[in-house]
């Protein structure tokens, strides 16, 4: 599938982004430079949660808290959008996709925003569903 205007980044990619790390693929970070250059790089508000619990366990070790960062990139301009109910809803209701909650809500917001979802779950790029997609590995 094509992608959309707005790139939406999984957490993992975002966290792949702002650190330099090589996981993210030369395609896939120009494709981020270009969209945020173009004030249409984005990441969605739960993607926040799961880096505070990931540094909390001791899974990621950031320079900044994670309030600090996301100050830091919305002052940047990186988009963020927010959880609703109708988001939630359709989170709940999406069909043939595996159970974990953030994936999920990450998922419904690239649908229901029409952005392209910059991920490296394999579960995601695998799942048959209707969503706009990169490979944030290549």
């Amino acid at each position: 599938m094509g992608c959309g205007a707005v790139k939406l980044l999984d957490t993992h990619a975002l966290l792949w982004l702002i650190t330099g790390d090589a996981a993210l693929g030369e395609n896939a970070l120009a494709v981020c430079d270009e969209a945020q250059l173009a004030g249409d790089l984005g990441v969605c508000a739960i993607s926040w949660w799961e880096i505070g619990m990931l540094r909390q366990k001791g899974r990621i070790h950031l320079t900044q808290t994670p309030t600090a960062l996301r100050h830091r990139l919305m002052g940047a301009g990186l988009l963020e959008i927010a959880l609703d109910g109708e988001t939630g809803i359709a989170a709940a209701e999406i069909e043939s996709f595996h159970g974990d909650p953030a994936d999920r809500i990450i998922t419904v917001t690239a649908q229901m925003q029409g952005a392209c979802l910059v991920t490296a779950d394999q579960k995601i790029l695998d799942w048959e569903g209707a969503l706009n997609r990169l490979d944030a590995r290549q």
